[in-house]
């Protein structure tokens, strides 16, 4: 089997899981990147708002994303795009999280993903002082992005798995897992959650 993966990241408005405002996917086929995409997300209501502390790391606003599609207009573009790959993110539970989350917050059902985190291999390949993405990335001979846009830290972990995979000799995502000693992981499928309908109150008793 080749080396073939789809690296993805997300941007969040808030601490909520749901609140995905951006995302970045990097295709890569036989250890080569062949594409890239990546688009502005309008989170759902109730996840919408944006905080501080968030637009500071990313630079995205409220009103960068007020005439972007939501969520559930643009999931399945985002697995169209994944066609069936095992995923790969850097610090992969968050952006798994984020696909749970914004499901469940939109009421769709939760789509089966196959996916390794670089985090995790990064930890078991490379001697650093840090393992955040710049660090491992320069390691990797990926340095001076746009940490933070989310095409550009795809690209950037897709790197780390593609240079990794090279060192340890992997032919694919699977042997690389078992070389390093970490595991390919499951996003399980889940149905959609039922909607909650607040009750029809009497107008006798409103």
């Amino acid at each position: 089997m080749p080396l073939d993966f789809t690296a993805i990241d997300f941007e969040t408005a808030n601490g909520s899981s749901a609140s995905a405002c951006s995302v970045g996917l990097v295709k890569v086929r036989d250890g080569q990147i062949v594409e890239r995409a990546g688009w502005l997300i309008r989170p759902p209501a109730g996840h919408d708002h944006f905080v501080e502390w968030n637009v500071r790391i990313h630079g995205i606003m409220a009103a960068d994303v007020a005439d972007a599609p939501l969520w559930s207009e643009q999931l399945g573009r985002l697995m169209a795009f994944a066609d069936g790959d095992l995923m790969v993110a850097h610090n992969a539970g968050f952006d798994m999280g984020v696909i749970r989350g914004a499901c469940q917050a939109s009421y769709l059902p939760t789509p089966a993903i196959g996916y390794a985190c670089s985090l995790q291999l990064a930890r078991r390949v490379y001697q650093l002082d840090s393992y955040r993405l710049p660090s491992v990335a320069t390691a990797a001979g990926f340095a001076d992005f746009r940490h933070h846009d989310a095409v550009a830290d795809a690209e950037a972990c897709a790197a780390i798995m593609v240079h990794a995979a090279g060192m340890l000799g992997a032919a694919d995502l699977p042997a690389l897992a078992e070389l390093a000693g970490i595991r390919i992981s499951q996003v399980l499928a889940a149905p959609a959650p039922e909607a909650t309908v607040a009750p029809v109150v009497p107008a006798a008793f409103a």
